[in-house]
């Protein structure tokens, strides 16, 4: 891994980060960070965080949250029984998670899972959260996820989750 990457602080974007040079090599991805980021920011419906590659002025990747809400029979059998019997769920969604092309193989995908883990748990003690939540975009995506423990809802197998009491364990 980068070390010199790795001592950069994740941050929401600002004027100095360079956008539009972004490039992880799916579209929409790309498209969001240069496009809609900021204006979803403005309006509070996602918070974009990037880490900045300070000494190429370049963005090596970011990853997005926002408040989201799962249905509770939407979830297996077993955790229903466990929570309250409410419609809707509170989560936290993670919304995108990309890194540029340039940084693959760095490790980078995992640092920014991590600290967006990391983050949703820490906001989950003023606005509850009971898992983070993520749709991953294809095959490999899900893989992704599934290494770091995340499981795929019944119905919706690229829809995944990773329990807050989860993520807690992960950062004791």
């Amino acid at each position: 891994m980068d070390d010199a990457l790795l001592a950069q602080s994740i941050v929401p974007p600002d004027d100095s980060h360079d956008r539009r040079s972004f490039a992880s090599g799916v579209e929409p991805l790309d498209r969001y960070l240069h496009v809609q980021a900021g204006q979803d920011q403005r309006r509070h419906v996602a918070v974009c965080f990037v880490l900045p590659d300070a000494a190429r002025s370049r963005i090596a990747g970011y990853y997005t949250l926002s408040a989201f809400s799962v249905i509770g029979e939407a979830l297996p059998d077993t955790l229903q029984k466990k929570l309250p019997r409410y419609g809707q769920i509170p989560c936290t969604l993670l919304g995108r998670l990309a890194v540029d092309v340039e940084y693959r193989g760095l490790g980078l995908g995992r640092h920014l899972l991590v600290d967006a883990l990391r983050r949703a748990l820490a906001h989950s003690a003023a606005v509850a959260s009971w898992a983070v939540i993520v749709d991953a975009n294809d095959d490999v995506a899900r893989a992704f996820y599934e290494r770091y423990g995340f499981s795929a809802l019944p119905n919706a197998p690229r829809r995944l989750f990773l329990p807050m009491a989860t993520i807690a364990g992960l950062f004791r």
